[in-house]
Protein backbone atom coordinates (compact mmCIF):
# COMPACT_ATOMS: atom_id res chain seq x y z
CA UNK A 1 0.00 0.00 0.00
CA UNK A 2 1.43 3.34 -1.05
CA UNK A 3 2.24 5.93 1.61
CA UNK A 4 2.41 9.70 1.51
CA UNK A 5 6.20 9.38 1.36
CA UNK A 6 5.86 7.36 -1.85
CA UNK A 7 3.63 10.09 -3.30
CA UNK A 8 6.14 12.82 -2.41
CA UNK A 9 9.04 10.80 -3.86
CA UNK A 10 7.28 10.07 -7.15
CA UNK A 11 6.10 13.67 -7.53
CA UNK A 12 9.56 14.99 -6.69
CA UNK A 13 8.30 17.22 -3.88
CA UNK A 14 8.83 17.47 -0.17
CA UNK A 15 6.67 15.58 2.32
CA UNK A 16 5.14 18.85 3.57
CA UNK A 17 4.10 19.83 0.05
CA UNK A 18 2.45 16.46 -0.55
CA UNK A 19 0.66 16.79 2.79
CA UNK A 20 -0.73 20.20 1.83
CA UNK A 21 -2.12 18.84 -1.43
CA UNK A 22 -3.71 15.78 0.21
CA UNK A 23 -5.21 17.71 3.12
CA UNK A 24 -6.32 20.62 0.95
CA UNK A 25 -4.76 23.05 3.42
CA UNK A 26 -2.09 25.49 2.39
CA UNK A 27 -1.11 26.80 -1.02
CA UNK A 28 0.94 25.12 -3.76
CA UNK A 29 1.57 26.11 -7.35
CA UNK A 30 -0.68 24.70 -10.07
CA UNK A 31 2.24 22.77 -11.55
CA UNK A 32 3.11 21.18 -8.23
CA UNK A 33 -0.54 20.39 -7.56
CA UNK A 34 -0.74 18.56 -10.89
CA UNK A 35 2.42 16.55 -10.21
CA UNK A 36 1.18 15.39 -6.82
CA UNK A 37 -2.25 14.51 -8.19
CA UNK A 38 -0.68 12.43 -10.96
CA UNK A 39 1.48 10.61 -8.40
CA UNK A 40 -1.59 9.90 -6.25
CA UNK A 41 -3.42 8.50 -9.28
CA UNK A 42 -0.47 6.40 -10.44
CA UNK A 43 0.12 4.91 -7.01
CA UNK A 44 -3.62 4.54 -6.27
CA UNK A 45 -2.84 6.28 -2.98
CA UNK A 46 -5.61 6.27 -0.38
CA UNK A 47 -4.76 7.91 2.94
CA UNK A 48 -5.65 5.82 5.97
CA UNK A 49 -8.00 7.18 8.61
CA UNK A 50 -5.02 7.80 10.88
CA UNK A 51 -3.21 9.65 8.13
CA UNK A 52 -6.23 11.83 7.35
CA UNK A 53 -6.51 12.65 11.03
CA UNK A 54 -2.88 13.75 11.18
CA UNK A 55 -3.20 15.78 7.99
CA UNK A 56 -6.44 17.55 8.81
CA UNK A 57 -6.28 17.74 12.60
CA UNK A 58 -9.76 16.16 12.64
CA UNK A 59 -10.82 12.53 13.02
CA UNK A 60 -14.02 13.12 11.01
CA UNK A 61 -15.68 10.99 13.67
CA UNK A 62 -18.47 11.68 16.18
CA UNK A 63 -18.70 9.74 19.45
CA UNK A 64 -22.06 8.55 20.77
CA UNK A 65 -22.66 7.48 24.37
CA UNK A 66 -25.72 5.45 25.37
CA UNK A 67 -26.22 3.77 28.76
CA UNK A 68 -26.85 0.25 27.43
CA UNK A 69 -27.07 -1.63 24.16
CA UNK A 70 -30.17 -3.81 24.42
CA UNK A 71 -33.84 -3.72 23.54
CA UNK A 72 -35.34 -1.79 20.64
CA UNK A 73 -35.11 1.80 21.83
CA UNK A 74 -31.54 2.81 20.94
CA UNK A 75 -31.11 0.83 17.71
CA UNK A 76 -33.12 3.16 15.41
CA UNK A 77 -31.55 6.21 17.06
CA UNK A 78 -28.04 4.89 16.39
CA UNK A 79 -29.03 3.98 12.86
CA UNK A 80 -30.32 7.49 12.12
CA UNK A 81 -27.12 9.06 13.49
CA UNK A 82 -24.91 6.69 11.52
CA UNK A 83 -26.85 7.22 8.29
CA UNK A 84 -26.65 11.01 8.61
CA UNK A 85 -22.93 10.93 9.42
CA UNK A 86 -22.04 8.66 6.51
CA UNK A 87 -24.02 10.89 4.15
CA UNK A 88 -21.84 13.76 5.36
CA UNK A 89 -18.64 11.77 4.82
CA UNK A 90 -18.17 11.20 8.55
CA UNK A 91 -18.29 8.22 10.87
CA UNK A 92 -19.18 7.36 14.45
CA UNK A 93 -17.89 5.37 17.39
CA UNK A 94 -20.25 4.16 20.13
CA UNK A 95 -19.67 3.58 23.83
CA UNK A 96 -22.10 2.33 26.44
CA UNK A 97 -22.10 1.70 30.17
CA UNK A 98 -19.77 -1.07 31.36
CA UNK A 99 -17.70 -1.72 34.46
CA UNK A 100 -18.28 -1.88 38.16
CA UNK A 101 -19.15 1.77 38.80
CA UNK A 102 -22.64 3.22 39.01
CA UNK A 103 -24.43 4.61 35.95
CA UNK A 104 -22.91 8.06 36.43
CA UNK A 105 -19.34 6.75 36.64
CA UNK A 106 -19.92 4.55 33.62
CA UNK A 107 -21.14 7.57 31.64
CA UNK A 108 -18.12 9.64 32.65
CA UNK A 109 -15.77 6.83 31.66
CA UNK A 110 -17.68 6.35 28.40
CA UNK A 111 -17.33 10.01 27.45
CA UNK A 112 -13.62 10.00 28.30
CA UNK A 113 -13.16 6.84 26.23
CA UNK A 114 -14.76 8.51 23.21
CA UNK A 115 -12.67 11.66 23.62
CA UNK A 116 -9.46 9.64 23.99
CA UNK A 117 -10.31 7.81 20.76
CA UNK A 118 -10.19 11.13 18.94
CA UNK A 119 -13.88 11.96 18.56
CA UNK A 120 -14.38 15.48 17.21
CA UNK A 121 -17.61 15.81 19.21
CA UNK A 122 -19.99 13.77 21.37
CA UNK A 123 -23.68 12.96 21.42
CA UNK A 124 -24.69 11.85 24.91
CA UNK A 125 -27.91 10.11 25.92
CA UNK A 126 -28.14 9.39 29.65
CA UNK A 127 -30.00 10.59 32.74
CA UNK A 128 -27.07 9.87 35.04
CA UNK A 129 -24.73 12.83 34.52
CA UNK A 130 -24.59 16.09 36.49
CA UNK A 131 -23.67 19.64 35.48
CA UNK A 132 -20.16 19.32 36.91
CA UNK A 133 -19.44 16.24 34.81
CA UNK A 134 -19.62 18.35 31.66
CA UNK A 135 -17.59 21.17 33.22
CA UNK A 136 -14.88 18.59 33.97
CA UNK A 137 -14.43 18.07 30.23
CA UNK A 138 -12.85 21.51 29.99
CA UNK A 139 -12.84 23.10 26.51
CA UNK A 140 -14.24 19.90 24.99
CA UNK A 141 -17.52 20.64 26.80
CA UNK A 142 -18.39 22.95 23.89
CA UNK A 143 -18.37 19.93 21.56
CA UNK A 144 -20.94 17.87 23.47
CA UNK A 145 -24.64 17.59 22.62
CA UNK A 146 -27.08 16.05 25.10
CA UNK A 147 -30.25 14.32 23.92
CA UNK A 148 -33.34 14.01 26.16
CA UNK A 149 -31.98 16.00 29.08
CA UNK A 150 -31.49 19.68 29.87
CA UNK A 151 -28.53 21.22 31.69
CA UNK A 152 -28.55 24.93 32.44
CA UNK A 153 -24.79 25.32 31.91
CA UNK A 154 -24.99 23.99 28.34
CA UNK A 155 -28.64 24.75 27.56
CA UNK A 156 -27.96 25.53 23.89
CA UNK A 157 -26.40 22.09 23.48
CA UNK A 158 -29.38 20.18 24.91
CA UNK A 159 -32.19 18.76 22.77
CA UNK A 160 -35.25 17.37 24.49
CA UNK A 161 -39.03 17.50 24.63
CA UNK A 162 -41.52 18.55 27.28
CA UNK A 163 -42.08 15.19 28.98
CA UNK A 164 -44.47 16.75 31.47
CA UNK A 165 -46.68 17.69 28.52
CA UNK A 166 -46.25 14.12 27.26
CA UNK A 167 -47.53 12.78 30.56
CA UNK A 168 -50.47 15.17 30.46
CA UNK A 169 -51.31 14.00 26.95
CA UNK A 170 -51.25 10.38 28.12
CA UNK A 171 -53.70 11.12 30.93
CA UNK A 172 -55.97 13.13 28.63
CA UNK A 173 -56.04 10.20 26.21
CA UNK A 174 -57.22 7.77 28.90
CA UNK A 175 -59.70 10.22 30.38
CA UNK A 176 -61.20 10.84 26.94
CA UNK A 177 -62.00 7.12 26.83
CA UNK A 178 -63.76 7.40 30.22
CA UNK A 179 -61.00 5.58 32.12
CA UNK A 180 -60.88 6.56 35.79
CA UNK A 181 -59.59 3.36 37.38
CA UNK A 182 -56.02 3.63 36.15
CA UNK A 183 -52.74 1.93 37.04
CA UNK A 184 -49.28 3.24 36.20
CA UNK A 185 -46.10 1.32 35.45
CA UNK A 186 -43.47 4.03 35.84
CA UNK A 187 -39.83 3.98 34.78
CA UNK A 188 -36.75 4.42 36.93
CA UNK A 189 -37.64 6.77 39.76
CA UNK A 190 -34.34 8.67 39.47
CA UNK A 191 -34.72 9.39 35.74
CA UNK A 192 -35.62 13.05 35.19
CA UNK A 193 -37.67 12.39 32.06
CA UNK A 194 -39.65 9.71 33.89
CA UNK A 195 -40.30 12.07 36.80
CA UNK A 196 -41.59 14.71 34.40
CA UNK A 197 -43.99 12.45 32.50
CA UNK A 198 -45.38 10.92 35.69
CA UNK A 199 -45.80 14.38 37.27
CA UNK A 200 -47.70 15.58 34.19
CA UNK A 201 -49.83 12.44 34.16
CA UNK A 202 -50.77 12.69 37.83
CA UNK A 203 -51.46 16.43 37.62
CA UNK A 204 -53.92 15.83 34.80
CA UNK A 205 -55.68 13.07 36.73
CA UNK A 206 -55.92 15.30 39.79
CA UNK A 207 -57.43 18.07 37.67
CA UNK A 208 -60.07 15.54 36.61
CA UNK A 209 -60.90 14.72 40.23
CA UNK A 210 -58.79 11.56 40.57
CA UNK A 211 -56.55 11.67 43.63
CA UNK A 212 -52.97 10.62 42.70
CA UNK A 213 -52.71 8.71 45.99
CA UNK A 214 -55.55 6.46 44.84
CA UNK A 215 -53.71 5.41 41.67
CA UNK A 216 -51.79 2.13 41.79
CA UNK A 217 -48.23 2.81 40.66
CA UNK A 218 -44.99 0.88 40.70
CA UNK A 219 -41.54 1.75 39.38
CA UNK A 220 -40.18 -0.46 36.62
CA UNK A 221 -36.81 -0.27 34.90
CA UNK A 222 -37.86 0.60 31.31
CA UNK A 223 -37.36 -3.05 30.21
CA UNK A 224 -39.90 -5.65 28.99
CA UNK A 225 -38.95 -7.78 31.98
CA UNK A 226 -39.75 -4.88 34.30
CA UNK A 227 -43.07 -4.31 32.58
CA UNK A 228 -44.00 -7.97 32.95
CA UNK A 229 -43.02 -8.02 36.65
CA UNK A 230 -45.02 -4.87 37.43
CA UNK A 231 -48.06 -6.14 35.52
CA UNK A 232 -47.88 -9.43 37.37
CA UNK A 233 -47.83 -7.66 40.73
CA UNK A 234 -50.68 -5.42 39.59
CA UNK A 235 -52.85 -8.44 38.80
CA UNK A 236 -52.06 -9.98 42.18
CA UNK A 237 -52.69 -6.74 44.08
CA UNK A 238 -56.46 -6.87 43.87
CA UNK A 239 -56.53 -3.28 42.56
CA UNK A 240 -59.46 -2.71 40.23
CA UNK A 241 -58.40 -1.04 37.00
CA UNK A 242 -59.55 -0.55 33.41
CA UNK A 243 -56.38 0.97 31.94
CA UNK A 244 -52.61 0.91 32.43
CA UNK A 245 -50.23 3.70 31.46
CA UNK A 246 -46.69 2.44 30.89
CA UNK A 247 -43.90 5.03 30.98
CA UNK A 248 -42.23 3.52 27.90
CA UNK A 249 -43.10 1.06 25.15
CA UNK A 250 -40.71 -1.66 26.24
CA UNK A 251 -42.45 -1.98 29.60
CA UNK A 252 -45.78 -1.90 27.76
CA UNK A 253 -44.61 -4.86 25.66
CA UNK A 254 -43.88 -6.80 28.84
CA UNK A 255 -47.23 -5.84 30.35
CA UNK A 256 -49.11 -6.93 27.22
CA UNK A 257 -47.39 -10.32 27.34
CA UNK A 258 -48.19 -10.73 31.01
CA UNK A 259 -51.86 -9.90 30.47
CA UNK A 260 -52.07 -12.34 27.56
CA UNK A 261 -50.49 -15.08 29.69
CA UNK A 262 -52.99 -14.36 32.48
CA UNK A 263 -55.95 -14.44 30.12
CA UNK A 264 -56.69 -10.71 30.42
CA UNK A 265 -57.95 -9.44 27.08
CA UNK A 266 -56.55 -6.15 25.74
CA UNK A 267 -58.37 -3.85 25.09
CA UNK A 268 -61.66 -5.65 25.82
CA UNK A 269 -60.97 -5.92 29.56
CA UNK A 270 -57.96 -3.64 30.07
CA UNK A 271 -56.54 -0.87 27.89
CA UNK A 272 -52.77 -0.32 27.66
CA UNK A 273 -51.12 2.97 26.70
CA UNK A 274 -47.40 3.20 25.99
CA UNK A 275 -44.95 6.09 25.71
CA UNK A 276 -42.25 6.79 23.07
CA UNK A 277 -43.97 5.21 20.05
CA UNK A 278 -40.96 3.10 19.14
CA UNK A 279 -40.91 0.79 16.14
CA UNK A 280 -41.92 -2.18 18.31
CA UNK A 281 -45.28 -0.53 19.14
CA UNK A 282 -46.48 -1.33 15.63
CA UNK A 283 -45.91 -5.05 16.02
CA UNK A 284 -47.25 -5.96 19.45
CA UNK A 285 -50.43 -7.97 19.83
CA UNK A 286 -52.60 -5.99 19.90
CA UNK A 287 -50.72 -3.11 18.28
CA UNK A 288 -49.81 -0.59 20.95
CA UNK A 289 -51.32 2.87 21.26
CA UNK A 290 -48.51 5.14 22.41
CA UNK A 291 -47.57 8.77 23.04
CA UNK A 292 -45.33 9.66 20.12
CA UNK A 293 -42.01 11.24 21.07
CA UNK A 294 -40.09 12.46 17.98
CA UNK A 295 -36.81 10.78 18.92
CA UNK A 296 -35.32 10.76 15.43
CA UNK A 297 -36.21 14.40 14.77
CA UNK A 298 -34.85 15.49 18.14
CA UNK A 299 -31.63 13.49 17.70
CA UNK A 300 -30.93 14.65 14.15
CA UNK A 301 -31.39 18.29 15.13
CA UNK A 302 -28.90 17.77 17.93
CA UNK A 303 -26.54 16.13 15.45
CA UNK A 304 -26.93 19.06 13.04
CA UNK A 305 -26.04 21.47 15.83
CA UNK A 306 -22.94 19.41 16.62
CA UNK A 307 -21.83 19.21 12.98
CA UNK A 308 -22.22 22.97 12.65
CA UNK A 309 -20.03 23.48 15.69
CA UNK A 310 -17.39 20.87 14.88
CA UNK A 311 -17.11 21.30 11.12
CA UNK A 312 -18.46 24.81 10.43
CA UNK A 313 -21.44 23.42 8.55
CA UNK A 314 -24.65 25.39 8.06
CA UNK A 315 -27.28 22.77 8.81
CA UNK A 316 -30.79 23.76 9.95
CA UNK A 317 -31.52 23.26 13.65
CA UNK A 318 -35.06 23.09 15.07
CA UNK A 319 -35.87 22.95 18.78
CA UNK A 320 -39.66 22.70 18.95
CA UNK A 321 -41.23 19.26 18.46
CA UNK A 322 -44.87 18.21 18.35
CA UNK A 323 -46.16 15.38 20.54
CA UNK A 324 -49.20 13.31 19.63
CA UNK A 325 -50.79 9.96 20.35
CA UNK A 326 -50.26 7.20 17.79
CA UNK A 327 -53.62 5.45 17.95
CA UNK A 328 -53.61 1.70 17.42
CA UNK A 329 -55.50 -1.24 18.92
CA UNK A 330 -54.57 -1.49 22.61
CA UNK A 331 -56.88 1.29 23.80
CA UNK A 332 -60.66 1.42 23.87
CA UNK A 333 -63.41 2.96 25.98
CA UNK A 334 -63.59 1.93 29.60
CA UNK A 335 -65.76 -1.10 30.28
CA UNK A 336 -68.89 -0.43 32.33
Amino acid sequence: MATIKDVARLAGVGLGTASRVISGKGSVSPATLEKVRKAIEELDFRPSHAARTLLSGSSQMIGVYIPYLSGTFYTPILQSIYTALRAAGLNMVVAFGVGEGDARQQAIEGMNFLIERGSDGLIVMTNSLEEEDFAALGPFQARVVVINHAFASIAEQCFTVDHEAGGQLAAQTLLAQQHRKIAVIAGRAAAADNQARIAGFMAELEAAGIAPASVWMEDGDFSPEGGWACAERLLKSGYEFTAVFCANDEMAVGALSCFQQAGVAVPQQVSVLGYDDTHSAEFTAPRLTSVHIPWSEMTLNGLNFLLNRCYDMQRPVERQYQLHVAERASLSAART
